[in-house]
């Protein structure tokens, strides 16, 4: 089984009954959904938001980079995805962030805000962590039974299963 590495890429928000606008049918970038939750980059995903713009995504794979997160910055145009992360906290943070806990098929299994400041309960089930800017996951349609697609930029590269 492979790792993921850290990098960017583009997170679409899949299954649901609507998504940001509602909608359901074509993919947002006409990704392929695939059983690990990885996109190849053609088809079509089945169940996704309709029209839904393509997400920027940030992964953030090496301890380094999971350690550093958010801290620093000012703000966050996109996503961040934690990985492995059961957990996260956002001491010394400047910023209210959204965080989604995913299980090992990327899907969604709690949806919180949190404050700077705040330490965040650990999932039992949680693989991964997305975090992005407070209000940012609602406005996408990212909520609890919700499963997100990560189609993998140049420099990340996804494991061959995800099991």
């Amino acid at each position: 089984m492979g790792r993921w590495r850290d990098g960017t890429g583009t997170l679409l928000v899949v299954g649901g009954s609507g998504g940001a606008d509602g909608g359901s049918g074509g993919g947002p970038m006409g990704a392929k959904e695939d059983p690990g939750g990885v996109a190849g980059g053609a088809g079509r995903a089945e169940g996704s938001a309709g029209r839904a713009k393509a997400i920027p995504l940030t992964i953030a794979a090496s301890y380094r980079a999971r350690a550093r997160g958010l801290l620093g910055r000012d703000g966050l145009t996109g996503a961040l995805l934690l990985t492995p992360a059961s957990g996260v906290h956002t001491f010394r943070m400047r910023f209210a962030i959204d965080v989604a806990y995913l299980d090992r098929h990327l899907t969604v299994l709690d949806v919180h805000t949190l404050r700077p400041g705040r330490l965040g309960r650990p999932r039992l089930r949680s693989r991964h962590v997305l975090e992005a800017e407070a209000g940012a996951l609602e406005h996408w349609g990212v909520r609890r039974g919700v499963r997100v697609v990560i189609a993998p930029g140049p420099s990340a590269s996804p494991p061959p299963s995800v099991r």
